[in-house]
């Protein structure tokens, strides 16, 4: 017989942790007599992060008082008590790998439905002082589970569990945890799991994309149902490698191409269209070596790798592009990477652009018109006027072999020699408001690079104008947007770690630009990026979760604690590993 034995609540609160505050609900407190509970959570309880708990289908969190007893044995602790994990109802019984997704049970006056494990988050081991215990949860098959309000009702520790129903598939809360976050990955389970209707939302997209994923070598794939990161194909080479520059050429005032090939003529692997490289150079202004990422403008299957690029008033490496680059000269490249590419699909495509953004939606527009597409293609792109519209009339080429395409060009301050009709469409701003207008396929699929205010105002402006934001991809060039969950994001520049520099090896971020030796107090690369406020994205800080993952251009790292599963190949985990020697990270 199952019993509830405790019921524990708690307000989220600030609560120091690694010299930061973290806004938590994690600390609950049992507490005696009936609580209500309610379609949203108990009563006196509350989450600090609603983006990874809460909500219907999170509204009650269940541990187990055997799983406390079975951590007081692998811990070696006598301090392990009700609601020290999160959770709001502590029960005798409802062992992870019996209760199934989907079951109901019946306590007190409330009825429950189980959805899905408990969220891997470091969260999980602030209180009890255990910084593995993410991962823990995972390895052991004990991570709890969330469960929806069928029936609201009152509790009280003592009552009896009755369970009212057997989900569907029968597939215990282990059996799916180990599912999305360990190898393995079985296709028949990964459907079984699909088919049933009370699994969360957020899982069911995570299995879905698993179940979707190509098949590969066991460890060679990653994980794509816990980060796009693991999406794109593995790099064709390892770190840098010295392509020449086979020709230059100005598209725009501001835009200049750089056309790369194989010094000993050797043919350049292929590369999906709307992917970027990693170019490295000495700039020659002070010497330092700079790394960025330039998407690949011309068409997948070339002889060459082109990459576009604007001159910023203060940039090194456009600067060093722009002014000393040229026919011959060797440059060290890293191979073609990323998730942002163009899927093969007949839904209406929507290619979307501004300034030197254009570039790797180029890229796809060649693949259109090289495979002689059908599908429906519209092309968006704002210039401020002619002399700074880079591709115009090779845009154009490639859309006139598409009898299916539309082009609407915006010009914000075309001169008096630009020629509306001709030149461009509309004269404004390509903005969030212009497109509502334009009539555009509520089914098609959106590729879209800018600025990133550009980019956050018209993916605004495509759902208001209907479109699924799910079916919206965006290409960012700068660092990626922080996940800190619970920490209030920092606006601080990158800049090297406070105190005497370290002894180790040199680790270069590529996106933000700063390099710096390796060394405590950091015992992670996660750790050092955070001691120079690089942007970062992160969970468990165990090897679970795989929202830190990340490419790495050049170098290698050692894992300590080993991940649960490895990374895609030719990226990392940065929350438990470390530089073997110099390394380069595209953070």
């Amino acid at each position: 017989m199952a019993t509830l034995t405790s019921v524990n609540v708690g307000m989220p609160q600030n609560v120091t942790w690694n010299r930061r505050t973290v806004y938590t609900g994690a600390w609950k407190q049992p507490v005696p007599g009936p609580r209500m509970i309610r379609r949203l959570n108990v009563d006196g309880d509350g989450q600090g992060d609603l983006a990874g708990h809460g909500g219907e289908n999170r509204a009650v969190l269940v541990y187990q008082v055997d799983s406390y007893q079975h951590w007081a044995q692998v811990l070696q602790r006598r301090d392990l008590v009700p609601g020290l994990l999160g959770e709001n109802l502590t029960v005798e019984g409802l062992p992870d790998d019996q209760v199934c997704i989907g079951d109901r049970y019946r306590i007190g006056q409330a009825v429950l439905e189980v959805t899905q494990p408990r969220v891997t988050c470091y969260r999980a081991g602030m209180r009890i002082g255990e910084p593995r215990m993410a991962a823990l949860l995972v390895e052991h098959g004990r991570p709890g589970f969330y469960c929806r309000v069928i029936e609201e009702g009152e509790v009280e520790a003592g009552q009896e569990i009755i369970k009212v129903s057997a989900g569907p598939e029968q597939i215990s809360v282990a059996q799916i945890d180990a599912l999305l976050y360990l190898p393995g990955h079985p296709r028949d389970v990964l459907q079984r799991a699909l088919r049933i209707p009370a699994l969360s939302p957020g899982w069911k997209q995570s299995l879905q994309a698993l179940s979707e994923q190509p098949q590969t070598p066991a460890g060679s794939a990653g994980n794509v149902g816990l980060t796009a990161a693991a999406a794109g194909p593995p790099p064709a080479w390892p770190g840098f490698r010295r392509l020449r520059v086979s020709a230059v050429h100005d598209e725009s005032r501001h835009v200049r191409s750089i056309s790369l090939n194989d010094p000993d003529g050797a043919a350049l692997p292929e590369w999906l269209p709307g992917q970027s490289i990693a170019v490295r150079l000495r700039t020659q202004v002070d010497g330092a070596v700079v790394v960025r990422n330039y998407s690949l403008s011309n068409a997948p299957g070339s002889a060459e790798y082109r990459i576009s690029v604007k001159r910023e008033p203060h940039g090194l490496a456009s600067g060093q592009i722009h002014a000393h680059v040229h026919p011959g000269d060797l440059v060290d490249v890293a191979a073609p990477r990323g998730t942002f590419f163009l899927r093969d699909t007949a839904s209406p495509l929507i290619l979307l652009s501004a300034g030197v953004g254009v570039t790797p939606v180029l890229s796809m527009l060649h693949q259109l018109a090289a495979t002689h597409s059908e599908r429906e293609v519209w092309w968006l792109h704002g210039a401020r006027e002619g002399t700074e519209h880079p591709f115009a009339a090779e845009s154009r080429r490639l859309l006139n072999q598409l009898p299916g395409s539309h082009s609407h060009i915006f010009y914000s301050r075309p001169t008096t020699e630009d020629r509306q009709g001709l030149d461009f469409s509309e004269q404004g701003r390509l903005s969030g408001s212009a497109i509502v207008g334009l009539g555009l396929p509520r089914d098609a699929e959106v590729y879209l690079c800018g600025p990133s205010e550009f980019m956050n105002e018209i993916t605004a402006g495509l759902v208001t104008s209907g479109l699924d934001p799910a079916r919206v991809h965006s290409e960012t060039f700068g660092a990626a947007a922080p996940l800190t969950p619970g920490i209030a994001v920092t606006s601080i520049a990158p800049h090297v770690p406070a105190g005497p520099p370290g002894r180790g090896p040199d680790v270069q971020f590529a996106r933000s630009g700063l390099a710096a030796p390796w060394g405590p107090p950091s015992t992670s690369l996660l750790e050092f990026a955070e001691a120079c406020d690089i942007a970062t994205r992160w969970s468990c800080r165990t090897g679970v979760c795989h929202n830190c993952e990340t490419a790495l251009l050049s170098g290698a790292v050692d894992y300590d604690p080993q991940p649960l599963e490895p990374p895609a190949e030719g990226n990392i985990l940065i929350c438990c590993s470390r530089p073997r020697g110099p390394v380069v990270i595209d953070l």
